[in-house]
């Protein structure tokens, strides 16, 4: 669908406020693209809902009509996860973004999907409380529960999965229903919310979620650990999970991912590989004690420095650089486009995949960084290349072909926390197997059309 005809373009305008539904020009190429390469198809129109009610009455006209529907929360994705492939009409959450309710003596908050993950934070801070998910991007807490986003403080606090309670859920014909409840848990029936929890938008739209949120902890420590060899480095990863240390974050970076944040944060880091390692505890005398056996744990494995105890600023400098650790390798290659594998492997195979890695894009001649949440086994590579460049962007694609079909031998994940969207989708079989049928049935009895987030997860 290219454009919609005078007569959808009425029924869709009265089915919400005329300022929010739109088949301006510039608005549809604002809904084109998230952060990846992924190109899309420019949707006929976008509309802004803010009630469940509404929700349920667009899907409920756009199935009637045949047409596509692709959720959108704030664009923050790296897979094409919100990106239009059939056109259609984007249906835009941002607007739907009300803080409904924090209970505070129940460790909960009732949001809408498209709060900010930042903005909830600043409320139930107030409380001493904060949602532990930290993806490094500001993203929607609609679109963290679409792709089931974790980051640097999974290794101790879990994934987004971990967090949802219960959800009203709009289904693609526009039936509503609600999934899961507020107690602390519950064994009744099959577990709905966890099927829809990283789902993309696929089965359905959440619009509205209850959270479990916890304790701002009290006291906090990071540390700064370098080795010699990469390999060591990846090495120290898997003996502090295995002594039981509990970090909050656990961070490998290489060294030209440290030189590309000296040169535009003025760090000040040696670019040699490198741990980034937080730990929260109770009070200052136990994170010391704790300190001071990851060092010696880290230095029986070669580490060359161990700086614990770094100050306030200093630690909120290094957490935002690597957070802005995409957008840093981004600049530093103008006119390029990244390529990003997200691949998760058990942790005692973290060494392994880090240095196969880091060979393979040597190997190929890439412009490519090797870093990732090593704490939880996920490993990042971003690589950079032209997407017009058939032969430039080839050897990118091999590499990351040959990235995941390694970690999917070695037990591990094509995605650890991106989402399928367009990019992952030619690994699902090989990771799922006949689970992977099942999925598509399940998907099939929900959508029969097919109209919802066409294209992500299933071919």
């Amino acid at each position: 669908m290219i454009e919609f005809t005078p007569e959808q373009i009425a029924a869709l305008s009265r089915l919400v406020d005329p300022d929010r539904f739109s088949v301006g020009q510039s608005v549809r190429e604002l809904h084109l693209h998230d952060i990846s390469s992924h190109q899309g198809r420019l949707p006929a129109g976008v509309i802004w809902p803010i009630t469940t009610e509404e929700a349920s009455r667009i899907l409920t006209w756009s199935y009637d009509q045949g047409i596509p529907v692709t959720p959108w929360g704030a664009g923050t994705s790296t897979e094409g996860n919100p990106v239009p492939t059939r056109g259609g009409l984007v249906m835009d959450f941002t607007r739907m973004n009300k803080i409904l309710e924090i209970r505070a003596h129940d460790l909960q908050a009732d949001v809408q999907p498209g709060v900010l993950r930042k903005e909830l934070n600043r409320h139930a801070g107030k409380h001493g409380l904060f949602f532990p998910v930290d993806p490094g991007a500001d993203a929607s807490i609609g679109g963290m529960i679409a792709n089931n986003a974790s980051g640097v403080q999974t290794v101790k606090y879990g994934a987004t999965k971990d967090y949802v309670m219960r959800m009203t859920v709009v289904l693609p014909q526009g039936e509503v229903i609600s999934t899961g409840c507020r107690a602390g848990k519950s064994s009744s029936g099959y577990d709905l919310t966890r099927l829809f929890v990283g789902s993309e938008g696929t089965l359905g739209v959440v619009t509205e979620a209850t959270l479990r949120l916890t304790g701002i902890p009290s006291h906090h420590l990071a540390t700064i650990i370098t080795f010699d060899a990469l390999e060591d480095a990846a090495g120290a990863v898997a003996v502090m999970i295995g002594s039981g240390l509990e970090p909050a974050a656990l961070e490998l970076l290489t060294p030209g991912v440290i030189g590309l944040m000296n040169r535009e944060k003025g760090l000040g880091l040696e670019e040699v590989p490198t741990l980034f390692c937080e730990f929260h505890g109770i009070s200052n005398a136990a994170l010391l004690e704790t300190s001071a056996l990851a060092q010696e744990l880290t230095q029986g494995c070669g580490a060359t420095s161990f700086t614990f105890g770094v100050e306030e600023k200093e630690r909120e400098d290094l957490w935002r650089a690597r957070h802005d650790a995409w957008e840093t390798i981004h600049r530093a290659h103008q006119g390029k486009e990244t390529l990003i594998v997200d691949a998760a492997i058990p942790i005692s195979q973290y060494p392994e995949m880090v240095m196969f890695c880091q060979r393979l894009v040597e190997e190929g001649g890439a412009i490519g960084y090797v870093f990732g949440h090593a704490g939880d086994g996920n490993i990042h590579v971003v690589m950079m290349g032209d997407p017009n460049d058939e032969k430039e962007w080839s050897v990118l694609d091999s590499i990351n072909d040959r990235i995941v079909a390694r970690a999917i031998e070695l037990g591990g994940t094509c995605t650890g926390e991106h989402g399928v969207g367009i990019g992952k989708r030619k690994f699902m079989e090989r990771e799922h197997g006949q689970s992977y049928g099942l999925m598509k049935e399940i998907k099939n009895l929900v959508d029969p059309k097919g109209l919802m987030n066409p294209d992500k997860i299933f071919f």
